[in-house]
């Protein structure tokens, strides 16, 4: 009998009561991520990436309705008492914050920050906590870690910090890491530095990371599988080789075509997807990008596509997929 999925969600849904009425920020997402493996959540900002990822960790205000199935190792945590859910951040699952300024305490060094996770979940002393602290910043690629490790967030640089985060994220050793965005504000070496190090500390512990990005170069380097969401639904889900090779959704095939290139011919412009994000509160009926699609017949607006299987492990909600012979005559 096979292992369980390391996270496994099905019919997420998370709404909010506005002065507009129930604004249903996530509806129906449903994905699985193994040991070891890392799900690229992708797609534009307010398609609810990140609501899905802070239901999964119960992170939510209390005014949010959650409902829908989380497993974390074939564990049911969505019905978890508030208290028990909090035992769970930090020793089986935990998260890196876009902008680590604002997710550290300015008021304690990076070493109590990350001891503070060794201290509450493995029971250590101050003083053994803070050793592993040092041990976990080296780690991280941090140089002269002891000395760090004494600094407060303001003296550190913003690889510094994020790389504070993953030491406190991965200190207790997590089933499961959420990254949302973490390479957010940083330049680009610092940002290959920071995903190398995510890649090689997961292919040591075996941990299965959620990626949260909206750069598609990022999904292609570091992701073996890709959900692409589009106003609260999974539009498409596939492994990452597949997703860019024949994508089967036609806001994955926007996407793709909207991201720069090398080789682009001088002066062209990039492609663009017209149109808006729906308004949450109020979306269209049928199926949601619709309004925005160049492939859309009569059906579309009327009824919402399922997500559906087209090829094996390769799942799209459109009524017009499989789609090489419409992007064949688009071409």
């Amino acid at each position: 009998m096979s292992a369980p999925p390391a996270l496994e969600v099905r019919d997420l849904a998370v709404e909010f009561a506005t002065d507009r009425g129930i604004l249903r920020a996530v509806d129906g997402v449903s994905f699985a991520v193994a040991p070891g493996r890392t799900l690229a959540i992708v797609g534009e900002s307010g398609c609810g990436k990140s609501v899905t990822a802070l239901a999964i960790m119960g992170l939510l205000p209390p005014h949010a309705r959650v409902s829908g199935s989380i497993r974390l190792a074939g564990r049911e945590i969505a019905t978890l008492a508030p208290e028990e859910r909090r035992k769970m951040r930090g020793a089986e699952m935990a998260m890196v914050f876009q902008e680590p300024m604002t997710s550290l305490n300015p008021a304690f060094t990076a070493g109590e920050q990350v001891a503070e996770a060794l201290r509450l979940h493995q029971g250590l002393s101050r003083r053994e906590a803070f050793a592993r602290a040092v041990e976990m910043l080296a780690h991280v690629r941090i140089p002269d870690a002891a000395r760090r490790a004494r600094q407060y967030p303001h003296q550190l640089s913003g690889g510094m910090r994020q790389r504070v985060m993953i030491a406190m994220a991965l200190a207790c050793r997590p089933r499961l890491l959420i990254a949302d965005e973490p390479t957010t504000a940083l330049d680009v070496t610092v940002q290959a530095q920071i995903l190398a190090l995510i890649d090689e500390l997961k292919r040591e512990t075996g941990t299965a990371v959620v990626l949260i990005t909206h750069d598609l170069g990022v999904v292609a380097d570091h992701a073996e599988d890709v959900a692409v969401m589009y106003a609260g639904r999974i539009a498409e889900r596939a492994p990452a080789a597949a997703l860019f090779a024949v994508p089967q959704h036609p806001y994955t095939v926007g996407l793709l075509g909207a991201a720069p290139r090398l080789g682009r011919a001088a002066g062209g412009r990039l492609a663009s997807i017209e149109g808006a994000v729906p308004d949450m509160a109020r979306p269209p009926p049928g199926c949601r990008f619709a309004p925005r699609c160049p492939f859309r017949i009569a059906r579309c607006a009327e009824e919402a596509p399922p997500l559906a299987e087209v090829a094996p492990g390769h799942a799209s909600a459109c009524w017009r997929a499989p789609l090489e012979r419409i992007l064949e005559a688009a071409a």
